[in-house]
């Protein structure tokens, strides 16, 4: 482990090794234990037994050397001595005051060690989720043309929670119990290695049949992750479409639909969950199995004398054994949770590791302002295989209003979004005073850019909130103005807290006029030197169109701007217009210009004067 996670992993590690120490030690106390209370039971033996310990104690402590038989000859050590002084009963009671001692001490390290790893837990659950969003956020709009948004949320929802529950949640499993079957295992084959083998290969087979079991988990489990996304884009659809729904009495249609991907999801889950609650009842029995076929074989061996076990170094033995099955079957529901969390993982780190088409020069140049000129040299983009423009060249000089006019698909949104660079052009360049865009800040190149769309997003906080968007500590002198220059004042200082009235999602609350309105105030509070127009007025009725109109005057005042407009009468005034058709300029001129010839625009014209 790299970095900030190094230091607290080590302490995790160090506590775990302590906890497991002392949790082995309290087993391992149990066999002298053992043989004081038999040894108690014979009776008659007290006085031979306390000599005997007396002529042990006056032998010299032993010389340390790296092995367990130095641990146990300390031990012998010191036990002796205390029994050769207080006898049998301070033995015992010395004995069960070190085995008190020891599970204390195991179980604060233990808990040390799992504060320590949930806090590593919750800080990785963040960073994922955080670097997610990041991601998210990064990639260029083409990203989210063919990414459903109840995929996404899927992703940074359920499949995060999934990794939560099933991978992270055994971190613990994974980091502590290899350590505990390693001490166990050592203690076993130091008391008996043929029987620790015996169990060994019985052991192997159980684990044999729970991985059969949990075979095809991970791969059930990524189709579940998968329905699970389309089932919340489902969701999404409905709900953003609920009018067409209603309206083309569909509800039934698109319950059926839902209904078909919720049964699919359904009976995956069951297969899921059936083969996860199979491997606990499996393992549970083949473990009770193995133990009683331990006992068996090694008791056969204890009372055929066929082994150097002593009766309570055996019951020590099945005790340490019967532990053992803890970890190991935690470790088999590991593995089976693990595999049901790597489908999500694949998901998550999928996302993670996709690389926007928009790539960032590391030493782009500072850019304050648009001083000279805007332009497109030979601009190509596809789609796909479908080219969106092609060889498109225009300019724009600071200070002037350009205007893109064409059927629906010639282009005019592409143009809108290789300026804002969501995209960038696969042939040709954009220019911004003589130099391509790509070598420009791109922070720098969209402050000082405005947006104003046809539907404009407006985010379910105040109305102070949507007009100064990003500003931390809005001025709200600057956020009054911006509305009123937007004719915005007035409807808002009617609205039930004015300014810090809470607008529903997309501001549901509000009229298209209005919701046009706090766009254009919002533009306004940003004070753009280049402004983009894409349709604003288009979805408007007559009065409110004139009310934003109003409004995008003063908003364009002074300030270069590109236009897209569906009513070509409120582009009648720029300084030149540029007609697109299937991706290519084909006329450019003032309107005045552009109506005394014949072409496409002359004939939009007239179509819309005789509509």
């Amino acid at each position: 482990m790299a970095g900030p996670l190094a230091a607290p992993m080590s302490r995790y590690l160090l506590l775990t090794l302590l906890g497991i120490v002392f949790g082995v030690t309290n087993f391992t106390l149990l066999i002298p234990l053992l043989d004081l209370i038999f040894g108690a039971a014979g009776g008659q033996a007290g006085d031979a037994g306390a000599m005997a310990s007396s002529a042990i104690v006056a032998r010299d402590f032993p010389e340390f050397r790296w092995s367990v038989d130095y641990a146990r000859d300390v031990f012998g050590y010191y036990f002796e001595g205390i029994m050769a002084v207080y006898g049998r009963q301070g033995a015992l009671a010395f004995l069960c005051i070190g085995v008190g001692i020891s599970i204390l001490l195991a179980n604060v390290f233990r808990f040390a060690a799992q504060k320590i790893l949930n806090r590593l837990r919750s800080r990785l659950i963040y960073r994922l989720r955080q670097d997610l969003y990041l991601k998210v956020t990064e990639q260029d709009i083409s990203f989210f043309h063919h990414r459903r948004k109840g995929d996404l949320i899927s992703v940074l929802s359920n499949d995060v929670t999934e990794i939560e529950g099933s991978v992270v949640n055994t971190m613990h499993v994974l980091l502590r119990e290899p350590f505990l079957i390693v001490a166990y295992v050592s203690i076993l084959l130091i008391l008996s290695p043929a029987l620790t083998i015996f169990s060994f290969v019985v052991l192997s087979v159980s684990g044999w049949v729970i991985a059969m079991i949990t075979r095809k988990l991970r791969h059930d489990s990524g189709q579940s992750q998968d329905l699970l996304g389309m089932l919340l884009s489902r969701f999404e659809e409905t709900v953003s479409g609920i009018r067409i729904v209603r309206m083309n009495n569909a509800v039934g249609y698109m319950v059926n639909r839902f209904r078909m991907l919720n049964e699919g999801y359904a009976h995956l889950l069951r297969k899921i969950f059936d083969r996860k609650d199979l491997a606990n009842p499996v393992s549970e029995v083949l473990g009770v199995m193995t133990v009683l076929g331990i006992i068996y074989f090694g008791g056969s061996l204890v009372i055929e004398q066929r082994s150097s076990l002593s009766a309570s170094q055996f019951i020590a033995y099945i005790l340490l054994f019967s532990q053992l099955l803890s970890p190991v079957k935690s470790l088999g529901s590991a593995y089976t949770n693990v595999q049901k969390g790597l489908a999500s993982a694949r998901r998550v780190f999928a996302l993670l590791d996709h690389q926007p088409m928009l790539k960032l020069r590391p030493n782009a140049d500072s850019l304050a302002a648009l001083n000279e000129a805007l332009v497109f040299e030979g601009v190509g983009f596809r789609y796909g295989e479908e080219w969106v423009l092609k060889d498109l060249s225009f300019q724009c000089f600071k200070g002037e209003t350009v205007a893109l006019v064409g059927v629906s698909g010639s282009g005019k949104s592409t143009v809108m979004d290789l300026i804002g660079r969501f995209v960038e052009p696969l042939e040709g360049r954009v220019v911004v005073d003589g130099k391509d865009l790509r070598d420009w800040n791109l922070e720098d190149w969209r402050g000082i850019i405005g947006l104003v769309g046809q539907d404009n997003w407006l985010f379910h906080d105040t109305v102070t909130a949507n007009i100064a968007f990003g500003d931390v500590q809005p001025d709200m002198k600057r956020v009054r103005q911006a509305a009123e220059a937007a004719n915005a004042h007035a409807f808002i200082a009617q609205m039930e807290k004015g300014y810090d009235t809470s607008l529903a999602e997309q501001g549901s609350r509000l009229s298209g006029g209005q919701r046009q309105r706090i766009a254009i105030a919002r533009a306004l509070y940003q004070n753009p030197q280049l402004l983009l127009l894409d349709e604003a007025t288009s979805a408007l009725d007559s009065m409110a169109e004139k009310e934003v109109q109003e409004a995008l005057q003063h908003l364009m005042a002074g300030r270069t701007s590109i236009v897209i407009a569906h009513r070509l009468s409120t582009i009648q005034s720029a300084d030149r217009i540029v007609v697109l058709e299937g991706g290519r300029k084909i006329q450019e001129g003032s309107h005045t210009e552009l109506m005394q010839s014949e072409g496409l625009y002359r004939s939009l014209v007239e179509l819309q004067m005789r509509a």
